[in-house]
């Protein structure tokens, strides 16, 4: 028979266990709505339809370049972005190499426990709310910050954990890698019923059975896979190890390889670190067991290389997770996974040859390549194997931002090239339009974007000052989706 206050709270929440945290919801004080920007995190408005109903919070480094990472993170129940933002310890090293940091965040509109909804079909599958939310959200980074289309990665906490897991398994054409840090393995429960059940320990599936659940989530898709870490706490008795063993289990048959780890290594705070390697011999997946730990993330204080983070609740000195993920993933410039140094970026970039609809583009030939990958505003559009290529079917009068990378035998993309923008032709029969407004509604109007805290026309990328609605900015569009700054005087015709 369940106490009062937890049959309350069971009816509120239609079965809290399935929510992923009800033992640490009800020993934590943790406020559950919504959080004001902190420092330099920023709340982003209109990045698509949101049918999840999120909210998208971001952080951007001033003077990151184009073509930088991309790390989309996850909070837990009860948790805010501005809670990730502070404790995880993701924006140091965001200044320190080079990314940008997307904070989905769910409140109590959403869910009571203000939980991603890892176990609703309705939430978490392809194309459907909250995990369309967040792909919005990554569509936006790519289109405003200029993030690399190849090099987004997702991490979450708990039930931002096992979100994580789902929407590895939806979109494992977005996103190249994740981490799921006590969570539970991808599409474990389908309902609030079955929910409860993943926490405290999930089905004893097979590894193809499990496997067989990320295949399913987006059928046909082949590869390349995500690379996958896995944090847990040997003593998390709100989401069970067992479900460790389960995301092993997963993520190993999805890439083929077996359970037995082809490394195992200590690392600080009683931390044991499992690999498992791809047929290539570079990490696929691997787990992190931190022994005595609970349940949370763990992080690690302090001014040192591989410290970071800040002790609260769910966020516990233990061993500085975001630090392991990042290089695992490759973001300290490292190959993801591990291994050997990645082809150099092409030289040379650069638009050959413009039409209404067509944008030629040629590079210089790298030594290696077996082939090349161009991208067009973030996303892989072409793999050609010799040094042109022509993009067709574009708009008139419109900008469009390109890049190239060399592609090994192995099919290894390196590094990518600077970018080249290039505007289609035509289009000139429009004349052309003037807004005067602050910086701020432009951005929120579409025809700038922030990084950095700084304001950046769409197109031009001129720098328009501070994001606030002090500044005030003329902004010529001509054509179709380029602005410049004219504060001088803005010709129309």
């Amino acid at each position: 028979m369940r106490p009062p206050i937890l049959r309350r709270l069971f009816r509120r929440v239609a079965s809290a266990a399935a929510l992923g945290l009800l033992a640490a919801t009800l020993s934590t004080t943790a406020a559950a709505t919504p959080a004001a920007a902190a420092g330099g995190l920023q709340q982003v408005t209109g990045f698509g339809s949101n049918p999840g109903n999120l909210q998208m919070y971001a952080y951007t480094p001033a003077g990151l370049p184009a073509n930088a990472p991309l790390v989309v993170a996850l909070h837990g129940c009860t948790q805010t972005a501005s809670a990730y933002y502070t404790n995880s310890g993701w924006p140091k090293f965001a200044d320190t190499w080079g990314f940008s940091v997307v904070f989905p965040q769910t409140t109590s509109a959403n869910n009571s426990l203000s939980c991603f909804g890892w176990f609703d079909p309705a939430e978490d599958t392809r194309g459907k709310g909250e995990a369309a939310s967040i792909v919005q959200m990554v569509e936006y980074a790519k289109q405003q910050y200029g993030s690399d289309g190849r090099r987004v990665y997702v991490t979450g906490l708990s039930a931002g954990g096992g979100m994580t897991a789902d929407l590895l398994a939806a979109y494992p054409d977005v996103f190249a890698g994740g981490s799921v840090a006590s969570g539970l393995p991808a599409q474990c429960a389908t309902s609030q019923a079955a929910a409860s059940g993943c926490q405290t320990g999930p089905q004893k599936l097979s590894p193809a059975q499990w496997g067989d659940k990320v295949r399913a989530a987006n059928p046909g898709y082949s590869g390349p896979w995500p690379r996958v870490a896995i944090w847990q706490g040997t003593s998390d008795y709100t989401v069970y190890p067992a479900n460790a063993t389960a995301l092993r289990d997963q993520w190993t048959d999805v890439w083929g390889i077996g359970q037995t780890p082809s490394s195992t290594d200590t690392l600080p705070g009683n931390t044991t670190r499992s690999v498992y390697d791809d047929a290539s011999g570079n990490p696929a997946v691997e787990t992190y067991s931190v022994s005595g730990m609970g349940h949370g993330l763990p992080v690690s204080p302090g001014t040192g290389d591989q410290q970071c983070g800040t002790t609260a609740a769910y966020f516990l000195s233990v061993i500085c997770s975001t630090y392991y993920t990042g290089v695992f993933w490759g973001l300290d410039g490292g190959t993801p996974g591990g291994g050997g140094d990645q082809l150099p970026a092409p030289g040379g970039v650069r638009a050959t040859g413009t039409t209404d609809t067509t944008v030629s583009l040629s590079w210089n030939a790298v030594q290696g390549a077996a082939s090349y990958a161009v991208y067009r505003n973030g996303s892989k559009i072409a793999s050609p194997t010799a040094t042109t290529y022509t993009d067709t079917g574009l708009t008139a009068g419109t900008a469009y931002r390109y890049t190239v990378a060399a592609v090994d035998s192995a099919g290894t993309a390196g590094t990518a090239s600077t970018q080249v923008t290039a505007t289609t032709t035509g289009g000139g029969s429009t004349p052309a339009t003037c807004y005067t407004a602050t910086n701020y509604a432009q951005v929120t109007a579409g025809r700038a974007h922030t990084s950095g805290g700084y304001v950046y026309a769409n197109g031009s990328n001129q720098n328009m000052g501070l994001y606030n609605v002090f500044v005030t900015h003329t902004l010529r569009e001509s054509p179709a989706g380029y602005f410049v700054i004219a504060d001088s005087g803005c010709a129309t015709g």
